[in-house]
């Protein structure tokens, strides 16, 4: 229980946040910590961080699950681990306040590092909060693989034309990175899947991409996004542009045109994933901190959090909850864009800053990172990159080289050695005997067979 909680009695550098930023910023602080008589506590509501970039290829089977989840504690062995949710900053008192098991934490602090990242961002559409899930957890991932896999195989004895209609309809809202990976994953997979039951095919299968704005992806150039739109169709997968959804009551999915919000059409399913963008994690306003219009803490290219009324001294932050100046000049409204690409090399000087600050090692820079391009997989052996090559500029890739591509920056960018080589064994794996397939129904309900075997015989 939280009131037995002990707590270090060290000076404290507190993390919040145990995503990517946080993580790196920890990894980089905890030794110098250590060896200065300090300690940093990372407080986090998981116990792991998530490699999100790797979910659409949770969902396809491709990787195992528990593989792209970093463990704090195995990996941040000199940080003090508190499982638990902010609920308050008091930058005055230097006082952070975290619910713990229900109960409320108060934990001392001589500096903070704010990397809460991103929380799913929808809108007030009627029965997406019943119907819908997101893709920015590992056990999102899980539930949309398990889920297609036990809805092919229930449409594969249903008689019902209109039900087993519903079963075989997948539809993701979206059409970022997260989306189109995640249906051409969802495709792949299923494909795959059918192939294994006689009584489905693949023509029977629907998967509909729903997108508001006229275009996909904007990270890569407008030629190469017309051309994923024409791969998706070419297998299959329908991609509504300039259509959003606008109500999804009980499964039956009403869309409309955009911009004017005329009636398109309506259909059922019960698969419906929602991947339509990201918002700072609004844990920020729980806080004395600056907050900027869009929700982000306010800080300046040294990474510390910075306002209208000045340096707010003793504070940082990094990551998708930060605003963090743009100094190549390439991000959207001056600032940096919220990508993992960002968020671990802003760790990582963070974490140099910080050392700079408490124990004068080094001076504290600026951050200033020139985007690396963007890599996308779209199922096995297809997907699109646009990488920067300094002094030659963007060169574009599509087909099985970018698949490539993408797996190696990823493999690359994936924390910790050990599950570097875990996702390598995976991929080895598929290489050589295909993906995984196989459903597990009753994760939902793990006692439901021990309930049935424990009942009293009639």
């Amino acid at each position: 229980m939280a009131e037995k909680l002990e707590l270090s009695q060290k000076p404290r550098i507190l993390v919040v946040g145990g995503g990517y930023a946080g993580l790196y910023a920890a990894k980089n602080l905890e030794a110098a910590a250590e060896a200065n008589g300090d300690i940093v506590t990372v407080v986090d509501p998981l116990p792991y961080m998530t490699y999100q970039p790797f979910l659409p290829e949770v969902v396809s089977g491709s990787i195992e699950p528990r593989h792209i989840v970093v463990n704090h504690r195995q990996h941040l062995r000199k940080s003090e681990m508190v499982e638990g949710a902010l609920t308050a900053v008091d930058h005055a008192k230097k006082v952070a306040t975290v619910d713990v098991d229900g109960e409320s934490v108060e934990i001392p602090y001589k500096q903070i590092i704010m990397t809460a990242g991103a929380i799913t961002r929808t809108f007030p559409i009627p029965g997406l909060a019943e119907v819908g899930i997101g893709m920015k957890a590992v056990e999102e991932a899980v539930a949309v693989r398990d889920g297609i896999l036990d809805r092919i195989e229930e449409a594969s004895t249903e008689t019902d034309p209109a039900r087993r209609e519903r079963l075989l309809t997948f539809v993701v809202v979206g059409g970022g990175f997260a989306g189109i990976e995640t249906i051409s994953e969802m495709e792949d997979m299923a494909r795959d899947a059918v192939k294994q039951n006689p009584r489905v095919s693949r023509e029977d299968l629907r998967f509909v991409m729903i997108e508001a704005m006229g275009r996909i992806m904007p990270e890569v150039a407008e030629d190469q996004a017309e051309w994923v739109v024409e791969h998706l169709r070419s297998r299959g997968i329908e991609v509504l542009l300039n259509t959003s959804l606008a109500d999804a009551t009980g499964g039956k999915l009403q869309l409309i045109n955009m911009p004017d919000k005329s009636p398109a059409q309506t259909f059922e399913s019960d698969t419906l994933v929602w991947t339509a963008g990201v918002m700072a994690n609004p844990v920020v306003r729980q806080t004395d901190f600056p907050v900027e219009e869009r929700g982000r803490l306010q800080v300046n290219a040294k990474l510390q959090i910075e306002g209208p009324e000045g340096l707010v001294k003793d504070a940082w932050a990094a990551g998708d909850v930060a605003a963090v100046p743009d100094l190549t000049g390439g991000g959207v409204g001056g600032m940096c864009v919220p990508n993992a690409q960002h968020a671990v090399r802003q760790a990582k000087l963070l974490a140099k800053n910080v050392k700079a600050d408490l124990y004068g090692e080094g001076e504290i820079q600026e951050y200033r990172h020139e985007n690396l391009g963007a890599v996308a997989g779209f199922g096995f052996g297809k997907g699109v990159a646009r990488i920067a090559v300094p002094k030659y500029g963007d060169v574009k890739l599509r087909g099985p080289i970018a698949w490539l591509a993408h797996r190696g920056y990823h493999g690359m960018a994936m924390p910790m050695f050990e599950r570097k080589f875990r996702v390598l064994g995976d991929w080895i794996a598929g290489g050589l005997f295909g993906r995984d397939t196989t459903p597990l129904p009753d994760l939902d309900e793990p006692r439901a067979l021990f309930e049935r075997s424990a009942k009293p015989k009639k």
